[in-house]
């Protein structure tokens, strides 16, 4: 059995996003970066209904990379702005 709580959910696309939000990206890239997420959700759970994928996400409390991007984003520029 594994212990959820013991992982970060966040550690892996943190690390595979490292620096991105100083980029600018089309929709599609980023649709792109979801649907790898998606995927792996739709493998790891042996599903292909989206809302299932999407219930999962939220309950492991998963940002899917165009939201964290667009977040992170937001801040580097808040920063710029701010400094």
């Amino acid at each position: 059995m594994i212990d959820a709580s013991a992982y970060h959910p966040l550690l892996l696309p943190l690390f595979l996003l490292y620096g991105l939000e100083t980029f600018s990206f089309y929709n599609y890239q980023l649709k792109s970066l979801d649907f790898v997420i998606n995927r792996f959700f739709t493998k790891l759970f042996r599903t292909s209904n989206m809302h299932v994928v999407s219930d999962c996400q939220e309950q492991f409390n998963f940002v899917l990379p165009s939201v964290q991007l667009s977040r992170r984003a937001e801040k580097f520029v808040n920063k710029l702005h701010v400094d």
